[in-house]
């Protein structure tokens, strides 16, 4: 799993630092600190930390698996045409 934060749109409400704090952490007042490789024993919290970041700063590649294997390409919805 590979995480991106956008350092230009967070704002430092430390919400991921508070859910996460194996993974990310506040350095200072302002400046967070992250491990971009977290290991999937981290996954149910980084998917909260993800959610609760209020700027949408943080992107997870990889959170949306469940069963440990790569996922596959987005699946259409189908709208019955």
């Amino acid at each position: 799993m590979r995480l991106v934060v956008d350092l230009n749109k967070c704002q430092g409400y430390a919400q991921c630092a508070f859910l996460a704090p194996d993974v990310f952490a506040m350095h200072g007042e302002e400046s967070l600190i992250y491990n971009p490789h977290a290991d999937e024993e981290q996954r149910e919290r980084l998917a909260r930390a993800v959610a609760a970041c209020p700027v949408q700063a943080i992107t997870a590649d990889g959170l949306d698996r469940t069963d440990g294997s790569a996922a596959g390409p987005p699946q259409e919805a189908s709208d019955g045409r």
